[in-house]
């Protein structure tokens, strides 16, 4: 690419100046070469000052110059304007060490020394043979000879320090580039990201391409009147891709994208937050057509006053006011288009989300399994697969999994599979590498003692039998009770579909399931442990919904005792409700949690032969497959090496191998015992 100057011709490259040449060298002096001076400088500064002080004339009073006069052991003398006497002996004198300065200064000042006791001391002086100086001082150049110091001392300061705050552009100097954008311009050859490279939110990518066939084509809409918005609000759960996709934009509709996240604006100073929203719009409208992406826009776009206002004058709010001043400055034919991105959008001014600003909110949501495909593909593009992946299994196996959580999934696949020394990443790495990033590290040598093993086992298997048997939950893929992250076991499944809407008989089987591992420790081992701690605070939260949200229990009926409306901020009202209903809504609950963990009872205590083969597979195998729990219920037996038959004996000791096996089959994961209820859409 060749620019042109102006009259149809490339301009030819800059020609090197010769350094003798009159207009002096092509090259100038560099910062650091300035610096090294200032350095030198200093150096020979202090120097100076060293052996002016090595060389300070020795203090001497008038009787000691009388002396010395009278002694003729005066060299010379120098009588300095309204200053003091200052001279030189001939020779020390007696009793004086060696090394003393020759040179002597009188202690008393000119003006302090009666006037015809100096003209005696001039005429013995000169009588002696010693010679007679007057010396006029410029009081000029003593007022900058004491001044240099501190010159050298400010000029350091500003070559360091104050020019280093200035930057490199802009004539405003240090307080003018503080009240500058820090934003980031990139242009599509730094971002080379277009809509291919996003998947698994095509709803949201349609919804945007008009945006992109305005940037292309602006008159194309103006030829009927029509204005394209001028902002356009991303709304989803962080990693759905909403940085992603505005990059995209940008990349297909081949624009600058001015990219600065909302805590850029805010700063201790008020007024910097607003001055460098101006900058940046200003930057922008010289640069259109363009796109300025603003993250996180919730830092500086809060509702305003509220239970704490405060006015307004502070930081945030000038530069929320900021920001709305410039968006109704846009022309009708403006270039400029705004992408904000949050996932608080409840937390927004309303001012900034009316129409005329950010108009348009576009949801980014999780993906769902076709949209999990998509988004796996994208990214194993980078990778190399063995023939036995399965990217449909992994993707049914990653419910709720967002597309920043996708894309960490396979990374730690390949470095699975790096440490393992495979020429390939393998199904059983992906489905590792998911266990990983949702669960944790699988402790595989880790020291259980066997009565906590035994525990394990059968609240697994209570977990793992009713599960089995429920028809309205979701089939048991795989029960371990290798400890994995802070849960000592875990039972796994497999949705056979994303789930957009939850019914009143999958929640309350799916507490069953919950109740099933309490149940079976109470009922084997006629004790309780803490084991269950998630499992409970999941079936509470459950059954607090189906109360307060969902309108699931009969006292309270189709009443929402939900709080949304609070969220990101403090109630200072209390609840909505009075303490009678509070009062219904908590028997409810209880109502509800009693209920399922009687049915849980009832099967445990039917099926107990189940639950008693399910967990002796659990402590022969350690992890069993869903396939093979119904094996064991129908009263199959398991083909194939126990753990026991795995283990080397080394020195006397059963030591673990590498890695232990890995069933390759469908391995989704949730489980049920720690982990939110995933939200309906």
């Amino acid at each position: 690419m060749s620019d042109d100057n102006g009259n149809g011709n490339a301009n030819p490259p800059p020609e090197k100046k010769d350094p003798n040449s009159p207009n002096g060298p092509g090259v100038k002096m560099s910062r650091n070469m300035i610096s090294w001076i200032v350095l030198m400088g200093l150096a020979l500064l202090l120097v100076a000052l060293l052996q002016s002080t090595m060389l300070t004339p020795q203090d001497v009073s008038i009787s000691e110059f009388d002396a010395l006069v009278r002694n003729d052991n005066v060299k010379e003398i120098v009588l300095k304007e309204d200053e003091y006497i200052e001279g030189t002996k001939r020779h020390l004198t007696e009793g004086e060490p060696a090394g003393t300065p020759l040179e002597f200064r009188v202690a008393y000042p000119r003006q302090g020394i009666d006037g015809a006791f100096l003209e005696k001391m001039i005429v013995a002086v000169r009588e002696g043979g010693g010679d007679v100086k007057y010396e006029k001082q410029n009081q000029f150049v003593i007022l900058l000879v004491s001044m240099l110091p501190w010159l050298l001392i400010f000029g350091f300061i500003w070559f360091f320090i104050f020019r280093q705050l200035r930057g490199s552009n802009g004539p405003g100097g240090m307080l003018g580039n503080f009240g500058r954008s820090k934003h980031r311009m990139m242009h599509k050859e730094h971002t080379n990201i277009t809509f291919a490279d996003v998947a698994g939110i095509e709803e949201a990518k349609e919804e945007v391409e008009e945006i992109v066939e305005f940037l292309k084509s602006p008159k194309k809409f103006q030829r009927l009147g029509g204005r394209i918005p001028r902002g356009v609000l991303l709304v989803g759960s962080p990693g759905c891709g909403k940085t992603l996709l505005a990059k995209a934009i940008a990349g297909e509709a081949d624009v600058p994208f001015f990219s600065i996240s909302g805590s850029d604006f805010v700063e201790m100073f008020v007024g910097v937050g607003a001055s460098r929203v101006r900058d940046l719009f200003k930057q922008a409208k010289e640069n259109s057509p363009c796109i300025i992406f603003l993250d996180e826009i919730d830092a500086v776009g809060r509702k305003r006053g509220g239970n704490f206002g405060g006015g307004g004058h502070d930081e945030r709010e000038q530069t929320l006011n900021a920001i709305l001043v410039e968006m109704d400055g846009f022309e009708t034919n403006s270039q400029v288009i705004v992408i904000a991105a949050t996932n608080r959008a409840d937390v927004l001014d309303p001012a900034l989300v009316r129409p005329g600003r950010f108009d348009r909110q576009v949801f980014v949501s999780l993906p769902d399994l076709h949209g999990r495909f998509e988004i796996l593909k994208v990214h194993m593009r980078k990778v190399k697969l063995g023939p036995n992946v399965d990217v449909r299994r992994v993707a049914r196996g990653t419910p709720m999994f967002s597309g920043a959580e996708l894309a960490a999934l396979v990374n730690e696949a390949a470095l699975v599979a790096t440490l393992h020394s495979k020429e390939f990443v393998e199904q059983d790495d992906l489905e590792e590498a998911r266990d990983k990033i949702r669960w944790g590290r699988a402790k595989k040598r880790a020291s259980v003692d066997e009565q906590d093993r035994k525990l394990t086992a059968y609240h697994e298997a209570g977990h793992a039998v009713i599960q089995a048997l429920e028809t309205e939950a979701d089939p048991v893929h795989k029960v371990s009770i290798i400890p994995r992250g802070p849960a000592g076991g875990a039972t796994f499944s497999l949705p056979e579909r994303d789930r957009m809407v939850y019914t009143k008989n999958y929640l309350l089987a799916t507490m069953r399931v919950m109740f099933g591992g309490r149940i079976a420790e109470e009922v084997f081992f006629n004790e309780i442990s803490s084991g269950a701690a998630s499992d409970i605070k999941q079936a509470t939260d459950i059954a607090k919904r189906m109360v307060r949200e969902w309108g699931m229990a009969e006292a309270t009926g189709f009443i929402f005792f939900g709080d949304e409306e609070n969220q990101g901020m403090i109630d200072m009202g209390g609840r909505e409700y009075s303490d009678k209903t509070a009062e219904v809504i908590d028997s409810e609950m209880k109502r509800l949690v009693d209920t399922a963990y009687a049915e849980a009872t009832r099967i445990i205590t039917e099926n107990r032969h189940h639950i008693e083969g399910v967990a002796k597979a659990l402590l022969q195998y350690e992890t069993i497959s869903g396939e093979e729990v119904n094996a064991v219920i129908r009263g199959e037996s398991l083909d194939r090496a126990s753990v026991n038959d795995l283990l080397d004996v080394v020195d006397g000791e059963k030591k673990p191998p590498v890695a232990r096996p890995v069933e390759k089959k469908e391995d989704t994961k949730t489980d049920l015992g720690s982990g939110p209820l995933p939200q309906p859409g």
